[in-house]
Order: structure tokens, then C-alpha cells, then sequence
């Protein structure tokens, strides 16, 4: 139940987030031209995640699945969260991971080693979270990873 409650904060929140809050251009790509990228690429891991997970490209939020990609973060509710406390742990600031990480950890008490524990990685990694992923796509992922501590 709170998992499905935690999913209809997020869909109620995703729109007016992406359109107020998100002033990045969206990256006029899909999932299919993803898909031809080169073998270990960042643009072909992420048209595989996307795939495999029936996701499809959220304009303006398409950093966030890279995020996953970076860190090896699953997609249950809980990881999400998890992947917010990492974020912040790397050095991320917005209202948007503030009310993620307070929900969370609210309806997720017994997840708190699991979110110190990502924030810890988020922590160690060198600060990330605010690169433009879209002129990275063809770069080997192992190496963003390596780069950046991840």
C-alpha cells in the first residue's frame, strides 16, 4: 500500500516539477535510436535499461535514469529513495530530493541503514549530479564510473 502511495505522490509531482522546476532542454531522442548507440556506451545502456524496464525517455528528467545506470540503482520504490539519499550524499540540493528523502524515510523507517549506506556512496563519488549526460552518450559507462568515483 505504501508503495503504491509513494507512486502517485511522484505521478501527481512529476508534471508540475518537470515544467516549473526543470529548465533544461529536453533531449529529442528515443528509445530506438538509443538502442544503435555503441557497445558499452552510456546511450546504449540506457536504451537497454529503458527497454527492459517498459520506461520510456521522460522529457526533461532524463538525467535520472542515467543516475541509475551510474550507480547500479534498481527501480523499486525504496531504491529510488535510496538513489535520492546518494545524490544528496554527492552533493545535490532541490526541493524535489528534500521531499523524496522526508516521505521516504518516513514511510520507510526500517530502510535508514539502507539510505545512510547510499548516502556514504553518494559521499565517496566526486560530484556527478550536475553534468550534462546528454553530450556523454557515447562514452564507455565503466568509464564515467571510474572517472567519477561511482
Amino acid at each position: 500500500m505504501r508503495d503504491y502511495l509513494i507512486e502517485k505522490l511522484y505521478e501527481s509531482s512529476k508534471k508540475p516539477y518537470q515544467k516549473y522546476f526543470k529548465t533544461n532542454q529536453p533531449w529529442n531522442i528515443d528509445k530506438s535510436q538509443l538502442l544503435t548507440y555503441p557497445t558499452e556506451s552510456l546511450g546504449l545502456v540506457l536504451g537497454n535499461f529503458l527497454h527492459k524496464n517498459n520506461f520510456d525517455i521522460q522529457e526533461k528528467l532524463e538525467d535520472h535514469d542515467i543516475i541509475h545506470i551510474l550507480t547500479n540503482t534498481g527501480v523499486s520504490v525504496y531504491e529510488e529513495i535510496g538513489m535520492q539519499y546518494y545524490l544528496f550524499g554527492n552533493g545535490k540540493r532541490s526541493l524535489y530530493l528534500y521531499m523524496v528523502i522526508l516521505t521516504g524515510t518516513t514511510f520507510y523507517p526500517k530502510r535508514i541503514n539502507y539510505f545512510i549506506q547510499q548516502f556514504k556512496r553518494g559521499k565517496k563519488a566526486h560530484s556527478f549530479h550536475y553534468l550534462d549526460f546528454s553530450k556523454m552518450l557515447f562514452l564507455p559507462v565503466q568509464t564515467l564510473q571510474q572517472t567519477f568515483n561511482i
